[in-house]
């Protein structure tokens, strides 16, 4: 089936498509496709709709196979794509997880006003640069022991705290307060933890960035006044993840993984899903060595927010207090939890992958964090380095329609080469200044292939899901500064 033309999608109403489950005789649920028309005309012949409809021939599978608005072409499920498996007969995959997990986005906001520090934002943007790692494969000041890795790995973000990287009111702003307590320590591979030993605080490549902005439109004033967002005030913005240690822990789990699906009678559409049932000695390991590169990205994500508070109180000459510095949320995009979910009627334990897109729990619901549950839980959603950032929050139709999910980012429109050929000859730093963004990057094939064209308008990306309902908008933020690797 991977290789047959998807047909024509069903409309179902503004926001939502179906790829009928009668469309292949071996899905066993609908495939639902979030978007716009504009949107969609992207996708429509795109290969990302036939994983659509491959997840949904997946043992166990319950609700539908999902997309978000943001869904383009990945590693076995497509990036955007949700889906929950049954415990006791469904699977787990390293494709619905993806190569960087817990790859996520974190913000942080300030009292500084953007009137009060243009002028030396150029400034800002040298002393940032200069102080948070960045770039493929560099390694930060943080050098831990093999030993040391596996506590920070069994602990999570607590190991930040202890250490003094972080405060305890910074896990009320975390997802899980930023451990899986799913791993076993003893998963993750020798060359896992070498892989990582020194890369953590440090922000990556590809998309992964540091942005400054501003708080520039409010949509929701009540829900912008309980995160602590007003306009024109700046906030910063962290997106990265696992770094070497995920990516080791994927690929070594892809091998495993590939070797036993046939064992347990799966008969796989595409070989990118193998899976393990999730009960099974290999479900068991991967979800624990997942849980670990899990937690090392919580931890990671906890550090650059440490080195982003030293140089600001460097920078400006003041506390982090007195700047009004403070984690809003820590949002995961690449991970499978167990959650309960209703599934006709009955609560019921899941696991539910999320690749490419982010939780999205309503107002008072049992998985919102407690300093969020009268408005819904954030959900940050990062657009292209040339545009805006969105702060939304989570709904009660989110929990029944999406297992309490929604989109990522923009999603991808061009592969990193296309964007790298439509951009010859162009000198993206000096068009990204030309709109008062500020650049600073490590090289120029970065971006090239993070070129704002390379990406969908995230604009239309979020007026899609906050038109579904799966999300309501609270605020837009600008890009003033952007750091990448």
């Amino acid at each position: 089936m991977s290789n047959k033309q998807i047909p024509e999608l069903q409309r179902i109403d503004k926001f939502k498509w179906r790829i009928p489950k009668d469309s292949y005789g071996d899905m066993r649920v609908d495939g639902i496709v979030y978007s716009s028309s504009k949107l969609i005309s992207a996708v429509e012949n795109d290969a990302s709709l036939n994983q659509v409809a491959n997840v949904a021939t997946l043992p166990g599978i319950v609700g539908n196979s999902l997309a978000m608005p943001d869904i383009h072409w990945g590693y076995g499920f497509p990036i955007g794509g949700v889906a929950a498996f049954d415990m006791d007969h469904g699977i787990i995959s390293p494709g619905g997880v993806g190569y960087d997990i817990n790859c996520g986005v974190n913000l942080t906001r300030t009292k500084i006003n953007k009137k009060d520090i243009q002028k030396v934002l150029p400034s800002l943007a040298d002393i940032l640069f200069s102080n948070i790692p960045c770039g493929l494969g560099v390694g930060g000041d943080i050098r831990l022991s093999h030993k040391e890795v596996r506590k920070l790995i069994s602990t999570g973000a607590a190991w930040a705290v202890k250490r003094g990287y972080a405060s305890k009111n910074d896990l009320e702003k975390i997802e899980d307060k930023g451990v899986l307590d799913i791993v076993d320590p003893s998963f993750p591979s020798e060359k896992a933890c070498e892989r990582g030993r020194n890369q953590i605080g440090t922000l990556g490549s590809g998309n992964h960035f540091l942005e400054v902005q501003v708080v520039d439109e409010i949509f929701d004033a009540h829900a912008a006044q309980v995160l602590g967002l007003e306009k024109g005030l700046i906030t910063v913005m962290i997106h990265s993840g696992s770094r070497g240690f995920g990516y080791q822990v994927c690929d070594e789990q892809l091998r495993k993984m590939g070797q036993v699906s046939a064992k347990y009678g799966i008969n796989l559409v595409d070989r990118q899903l193998a899976c393990a049932p999730i009960n099974s000695p290999e479900g068991k390991q991967y979800a624990g060595a997942m849980a670990a590169a899990a937690n090392f990205a919580w931890v990671n994500r906890l550090i650059l927010i440490h080195l982003l508070n030293r140089v600001f109180e460097q920078f400006f000459g003041q506390s982090q207090v007195s700047l009004g510095m403070s984690l809003v949320f820590d949002i995961s995009h690449n991970i499978a939890r167990f959650e309960r979910h209703e599934i006709k009627g009955k609560m019921k334990q899941l696991c539910v992958h999320r690749k490419g897109a982010t939780r999205s729990f309503g107002p008072g619901d049992e998985l919102t964090p407690q300093p969020y549950k009268s408005i819904g839980q954030p959900v940050l959603i990062p657009g292209d380095m040339g545009t805006a950032s969105y702060v939304l929050v989570g709904t009660s139709e989110a929990r029944s329609e999406t297992f309490g999910s929604a989109c990522h980012g923009a999603g991808r429109l061009l592969s990193r080469k296309a964007a790298m050929k439509s951009t010859r000859g162009r000198n993206l730093r000096s068009e990204l200044e030309s709109k008062g963004i500020i650049v600073r990057s490590r090289g120029k094939r970065t971006l090239s292939e993070e070129a704002p064209e390379a990406y969908k308008e995230v604009k239309d990306v979020v007026d899609s899901a906050h038109g579904a309902g799966i999300v309501k908008k609270v605020a837009k933020l600008k890009p003033l500064i952007v750091i990448k690797g």
